[in-house]
């Protein structure tokens, strides 16, 4: 399974070719995901536990990925993750838990690499 990193980079040069061909529907469809993860009444944090959910009930692995990397920068703690991943394996059954573990592969491996730490309970 490729690192968080390789798969960020991989998606911003994927990014940069799909907008080298984007037209205007796919560039305002891009704005418009962009401006729903904003904060509002929603808090951003919030914001993406929902679309990380709803990525995992989905079972897109990529979706999971960009969702569980904006979780960790947006300050997600491990109770806030866990039982967000619990809510879509209610929701989505038992198919979704290959793609539970690798969210919380995901999660792991950032926390260590950024924090040295696997443990993040304060938040």
């Amino acid at each position: 399974m490729p690192s968080m990193s390789d798969f960020q980079q991989e998606r911003d040069r994927l990014n940069d070719i799909v907008m080298k061909y984007a037209g205007q529907g796919i560039k305002r469809f891009y704005s418009l995901d962009g401006q729903v993860y904003r904060d509002g009444a929603l808090p951003v944090k919030t914001k993406e536990l929902l679309g990380l959910v709803a990525s995992l009930v989905l079972r897109c692995d990529d979706c999971i990925k960009y969702h569980i990397a904006r979780c960790h920068e947006t300050g997600v703690s491990d109770a806030e993750m866990e039982e967000s991943l619990a809510i879509a394996l209610i929701v989505g059954g038992s198919i979704t838990i290959p793609h539970m573990r690798r969210a919380f592969a995901a999660w792991d491996e950032l926390k260590t690499a950024h924090h040295g730490d696997t443990e993040n309970t304060e938040k």
